[in-house]
This record gives structure tokens, sequence and C-alpha cells, in this order.
């Protein structure tokens, strides 16, 4: 036994050693095994390390851009549209409806005025047919983008399904496609009226016309087809925020996480046939009328041939300049900002011009117009007559 003084000093004796062979032994525990021949160990490896510095080491992984296996499939994408511009938006919303109601109005004016014509020309059905294709082209971006604007509150962008996007994407190309081959069988039509005057009834028929319409409309489909197809097979990593008012070629390309330029050989093949080849049979068509008025001696006969051509130029100048400003460059001069000013450009005003265009420069589309316009006049001043006394 111990005195009381020497238990006292003991018990924290006894907790300090207990503690502190608690600690060793965990620390033994939960340590790394150590090599018991440290400098064996190394003797052995360093002959093996030379031969294997002097090796080609491997390139560090980065980020797969490149393979679609690694990259993501969105269900969908965010249309930006102006949504950083929210004082903007009422503006551009109210300006965008006005000039969609003219657009549609100018367009049904000129079908309503060409179906009240009883012998209708070639060139008239192939106005009817390119203000069909005006509407369904502006009915296909205008609509959204308008409901877009009206969405209150701040928000990123307007979703849209992959499905909805590809569908908008092939009907914008499909039209455009269409209008493209149209303005080449209108500057035939031209040709043959003013090279071979004598034979353009028996040449330029309304069978032919109606041939040449479905063949415009399926070539536009065909191309429309192939390259929404490429397109959408591309790998969409990263964001899927699209700085566009509606699913453009370019804004998708932007939007692909390949490095390379092979994403871009579909475009560049739907621009050679939906803008090339139709550019050369136009450029050819009046260049043989350019022969056939410097030949013409009447300098009426001249005026009055190439008035007829007047209308046409302004609209091919205009269609064919903006897609070739628009789609015939590099994926590295993208900026999607510009290019979505200019889109709401070609998208809204031009469809606005076309109409306006064609009414002032045609006789027989202002004649028709005038025609529709005046019906209701007659009956108003029978009215006023009866009712005199």
């Amino acid at each position: 036994m111990f005195p009381p003084g020497r238990e006292r000093t003991s018990e924290p004796f006894a907790s300090s050693a207990a503690s502190s062979a608690s600690f060793v032994i965990l620390k033994l525990a939960f340590a790394p095994a150590q090599d018991p021949f440290p400098a064996g160990r190394a003797r052995r490896a360093a002959p093996l390390s030379a031969p294997l510095a002097s090796l080609p080491q491997a390139p560090p992984r980065r980020p797969c851009m490149d393979s679609p296996s690694n990259a993501t499939l969105p269900h969908g994408f965010l249309l930006q549209g102006f949504f950083e511009f929210p004082h903007l938006r009422p503006a551009l919303f109210l300006l965008l409806l006005a000039v969609h109601l003219t657009t549609l109005s100018g367009n049904l004016l000129i079908l309503v005025a060409v179906a009240s014509v009883p012998s209708r020309p070639p060139m008239l059905l192939f106005l009817c047919q390119l203000s069909v294709i005006e509407l369904c082209y502006t009915l296909v971006v205008v609509p959204r983008s308008l409901a877009d604007l009206s969405m209150p509150g701040p928000a990123r962008g307007s979703p849209i399904s992959f499905l909805g996007c590809a569908v908008q994407m092939q009907m914008f190309v499909a039209l455009g496609g269409a209008e493209c081959f149209l303005l080449a069988a209108m500057a035939y039509d031209r040709y043959v009226a003013i090279c071979h005057p004598l034979r353009y009834a028996a040449v330029v028929t309304p069978g032919l016309c109606a041939r040449l319409a479905v063949a415009c409309c399926l070539g536009g489909l065909a191309v429309s087809l192939g390259l929404t197809v490429a397109v959408f097979h591309l790998p969409f990593c990263g964001s899927h925020l699209l700085v566009h008012f509606f699913c453009d070629i370019t804004a998708l390309l932007h939007l692909a996480c390949t490095r390379s330029y092979a994403e871009e050989l579909p475009l560049l093949g739907a621009c050679l046939v939906l803008l090339l080849l139709p550019s050369m049979l136009i450029l050819a068509s009046y260049g043989a009328i350019a022969a056939a008025l410097r030949r013409l001696h009447f300098a009426g006969g001249r005026r009055k041939a190439a008035s007829t051509c007047t209308s046409h130029l302004v609209v091919t100048f205009l269609h064919y300049g903006c897609a070739t400003f628009m789609y015939v460059r590099p994926k590295a001069t993208y900026s999607p900002r510009l290019d979505r000013t200019l889109a709401l450009v070609y998208t809204n005003v031009t469809p606005l011009l076309y109409p306006l265009i064609y009414s002032l420069r045609n006789r027989e589309i202002t004649a028709a117009i005038r025609r529709v316009l005046g019906r209701l006049r007659p009956s108003k001043a029978g009215d006023q007559g009866l009712c005199e006394p």
C-alpha cells in the first residue's frame, strides 16, 4: 500500500501513460508501410530509371472536343433572342409586329390579285409561288420571335427542343433554297420572253411552270434535309445557348464543339448547290438578254424590255447578297451578335420589300391590285346613287 500522497501522484502518471500508448498504437495502425531496405531498393531501381526516362512520354490528356462519343447530346437549346435588352424588347416587338403584318398583307394581296386575273401569264404564276414562299418563310421565324419578345420578366433564353430546332432549320433552308431555284426559273422566263419572243407561248407553258415550281420545292427540300442531318449529327459540347432568335445554321455550327473544318463541308456543299448553281444560270440568262438588247436598234424597245427585268434583278441581288454574306464564309469569322442583327434584317425587311418591288415595277401586278382594290368603289358609288332623291 502506498501512502495517500503517492496514490495521488500515480494516477496522472497512469492516465498519461495510457494515452501515450493509445496514440502510438493508432499511429502505427494508420502509418504507411515503410520499406525495410530503402537503400537497397533505391540501388536496384536506379539502373531502370534511366531507360524509362529516355522513352517518349505521352502528351497530357485534354478534354475531348472532337469525339462525338464524349460529347453531350442536348435535349434542346436556349434561344437567347434579345433577352439581354429588356428595355428595347417592347419597342422591338411592336416594330416586328407591324413589319410582319405588312409583309403578310402585301403577299396575300399579290396572291388575291393573281387569282383574280382570268388569263395568268407565266410570270404571274412565278410571282404567286414567290409570294407563297415568302409567306411561309416569315411564318417559320417571325411568330416565335414575337412570342419570345412578349415573354415577361428577365430570362436567359427561350427553350426549344432538339427536334423543334431541327424542323425550324430544315424548313428555313428548304424555303430559302426553293426561292434560289425559283429566281433562276424566273430568269429563264425572262430570257425566253426577250430573246425568243415568238416562241415564248409555245416554250413557257403552264405545264412547264408547274413542273419548274415542283422542281424548285423538291430541290430545296432535298438540300435542306441533307444539311440538317449533317449539322445535327455534330457533337454539341458545353453550353446549349444559341445567341440568335431562331435556329440558324451558323449559330449551330458555332455551338458545335469540333475544332476541325469538316463540319463546314455540308454547309459549303449546300451553298454550292443553292447559291452557285442558280447564280450561274441567272448570269447566263442575263448575259444572253444583254446581248439581245444590244442588237436592238430601237431605244424604246430596249428600254421596255429592260424594265421587265428590273424587279427580278433587284430581288435577286437582295436575296443572293444576304445569303452569300451570311453563309459563304469560314466559321472563324462568325460573330454571333452581328449575325443576329443581320438575320433580323433579311428575315423581316427583305420579305417586306419583295411585294413593294413587284407591285411598283410590274405593270401586270399593279393592274391586278388596282382591279382588286377597285371592286368596292363602284358598289359604294351605286349605293350612294340609289340614296339620292
